[in-house]
């Protein structure tokens, strides 16, 4: 058994699985803290490192692409110290650090594992269900439907159409960006009749505009990752997802099907407004964004 245990949390690897806990201390983020433990199969390994400083090193994992469905739903846009492949090391415990990346390097060559892309998820993801709530509403996941329930400061577009219910089979992916600094975020399900519709987030029934708390906000990545590690894998779709891939076609997107949707999407914003739901600038400002979203 090797394993380092640091404010920022604990590593431990007893030669097929590392088990990372965060830690309890208040400088670890609500993320983590709210993720828990992972347990990390040495074939989801690409590689291990420690990067030691003056005061304060650092251990990293890479992960294979497309073993976890937490890195492919947020694509390298956590923030560092919410990564949990990342672990903060003191000073004086670089040597332990060093050791523990090298017992994992060395159970990587005896295996010998590639470290190429994985065909399917090797984590579980986040346990389901799974409920957030954010800056424009509480997003929840059972693991079959995905819904959504605006919050009083969500635009008027949004509480008109009431609580979103998505079923897992009307999905195609998730899109999820954290908001930093004065650039706001927003988590986006992406459903065959959606695809092609470009709504500003504020304005999208179908996207969470993420404007609040970063801290409470980051926290719609669970989200993500629990929805995306039941989607079909990247593997599998046109391409393979991977370069150099090859993979069966998804259920192609016709020219009747596009017209459809936006002949839908117009229909409802022109009932929103008849019933005076929407004022009559707020109908020109959003059919116009839904016009532009399906040129």
């Amino acid at each position: 058994m090797a394993e380092i245990i640091q404010r920022d949390g604990t590593w431990a690897f007893d030669g097929s699985t590392i088990r990372i806990t965060p830690g309890l201390h208040r400088c670890v983020p609500l993320f983590r803290q709210t993720y828990g433990e992972i347990a990390v199969p040495l074939a989801a390994v690409s590689g291990v490192a420690f990067e030691p400083e003056r005061r304060r090193g650092r251990l990293r994992m890479r992960l294979c692409e497309g073993a976890d469905p937490l890195l492919q739903a947020t694509g390298g846009r956590l923030p560092e110290n919410a990564d949990p492949y990342r672990l903060a090391v003191d000073a004086d415990r670089g040597g332990v650090a060093e050791f523990v990346a090298e017992e994992i390097r060395h159970a990587l060559l005896l295996d010998r594992l590639p470290g190429e892309p994985a065909p399917a998820y090797l984590l579980p993801g986040p346990p389901v269900p799974v409920s957030v709530r954010s800056s424009d509403g509480t997003v929840s996941f059972d693991g079959t439907e995905v819904r959504i329930d605006w919050a009083d400061s969500s635009d008027r577009v949004k509480r008109a159409t009431g609580p979103r219910i998505i079923g897992l089979g009307d999905l195609v992916q998730v899109e999820w960006l954290p908001n930093r600094g004065f650039e706001d975020g927003f988590l986006r399900f992406v459903t065959r009749e959606t695809a092609f519709s470009k709504l500003p987030p504020e304005r999208d029934p179908y996207t969470l505009d993420l404007w609040g708390s970063p801290r409470r906000d980051l926290l719609t990545a669970l989200v993500a990752a629990a929805v995306t590690a039941r989607l079909p894998h990247p593997s599998t779709r046109v391409g393979g997802g991977y370069p150099g891939r090859e993979g069966p076609s998804p259920v192609p997107w016709r020219a009747a099907d596009h017209h459809d949707v936006l002949l839908r999407r117009l229909r409802e914003l022109g009932e929103l407004h008849r019933a005076g739901v929407l004022t009559d600038e707020e109908f020109a400002v959003t059919k116009a964004a839904v016009l532009r979203g399906f040129s």
